[in-house]
């Protein structure tokens, strides 16, 4: 069986950031994917579909990532379900995160900072990356 998942796209708000009860860190947001295809009035639609990355991973999303930023997220679909309080049954389809790539450089905002002038932040591993660099695809 295989349950994996490749999106590309923008980040619609800031991600949230919150603890478990066991001090587990969980970061939601949401990523707009643009579909391959333009409606019947010729516009691009986008689908956005909900994110969860956990851990040390969860940190970074909140940390790096901004609206408007462009990741990629590798994962898997999770189906999961929940009665509310007036008894109905919802379903919650959303993507566990095992990786999110930066793909482009973050805004700038203070250009009297140097340090906030430096591209380079961190990937899902944990290494430094240098965002001037050319992308090799």
């Amino acid at each position: 069986m295989l349950n994996r998942v490749c999106l590309i796209g923008r980040l619609t708000k800031e991600p949230e950031l919150r603890y478990s009860p066991k001090g587990i860190a969980v970061s939601n947001f949401i990523l707009a994917v643009d579909r391959s295809f333009k409606n019947a009035q010729g516009e691009r639609e986008a689908d956005f579909i909900p994110c969860v990355a956990y851990r040390q991973l969860a940190e970074l999303v909140a940390n790096y990532l901004d609206k408007g930023r462009l990741a990629s997220v590798e994962g898997r679909i999770q189906v999961r379900t929940y009665n509310t309080q007036s008894g109905e049954k919802r379903w919650v389809t959303e993507i566990i995160a095992d990786n999110v790539f930066f793909l482009d450089k973050k805004k700038d905002n203070d250009s009297g900072n140097s340090q906030n002038n430096q591209s380079s932040g961190t990937s899902s591993f944990g290494h430094e990356v240098n965002l001037d660099d050319d992308i090799p695809f």
